[in-house]
């Protein structure tokens, strides 16, 4: 008999929960952006998510974490900042993105490159500084280019103020890859700087000289 009444307490008090409503969630309305993709408009009153959201890849890799250990003392040789783009079942090159035509390699603002030190790419020497990156798709092949107009939006590359170009070759991918990404690798001169999306990768190899 002493099971009786916390079981008849419990079904009391699950009959009293089914009688209360579902919490509603917020519908969130949605549009397409300048890309045609389909975006949701956040209900967070102080800033949206956006849907290619900003990234940072360092050389050496894990430049941050060696940093706080201390374990790294020195600038880093290289650093990337860009936004990540989704494939969402897109064709992307060749279709959402044309061959022979520039693209910013992201999305929103300009994709950026800095240098802490000078470093040698293609036999070229490539001055310590900071320039966006920006890149001309062929079907065979990428044609990266280095760019001083800092302060331009992604789309607004001015050809006059390009200082560095260098033309790599496309992999396919073994699998497609969703999110754009760029990472350094270590090799043994220095770092490639792969850069890889849907079905293919290109690799910028970076020359440090010791």
């Amino acid at each position: 008999m002493k099971f009786i009444v916390p079981f008849a307490s419990l079904l009391l008090l699950v009959s009293c929960t089914d009688d209360q409503p579902e919490p509603v969630t917020p519908t969130e309305p949605s549009k397409r952006d300048s890309t045609g993709v389909l975006r949701k408009e956040n209900v967070h009153p102080y800033a949206s998510i956006d849907l290619s959201p900003m990234d940072i890849s360092y050389f050496p890799v894990d430049y941050p974490v060696g940093r706080m250990s201390g374990s790294i003392t020195e600038p880093p040789v290289a650093r990337v900042i860009y936004s990540r783009p989704r494939r969402q079942g897109r064709e992307v090159f060749g279709k959402l993105l044309p061959y022979g035509q520039p693209w910013r390699l992201g999305a929103n603002e300009a994709t950026e490159i800095e240098f802490y030190r000078p470093v040698t790419i293609q036999d070229k020497k490539v001055n310590k500084g900071r320039y966006i990156l920006y890149c001309v798709p062929e079907e065979k092949n990428w044609q990266v280019i280095f760019n001083t107009n800092t302060e331009s939006w992604g789309l607004r590359q001015d050809s006059t103020k390009d200082v560095y170009k260098f033309r790599i070759p496309v992999q396919p991918t073994p699998q497609p890859i969703e999110y754009f990404t760029m990472v350094f690798e270590e090799s043994k001169e220095g770092a490639n700087l792969v850069m890889s999306w849907d079905k293919v990768a290109a690799a910028l190899p970076i020359r440090v000289a010791p």
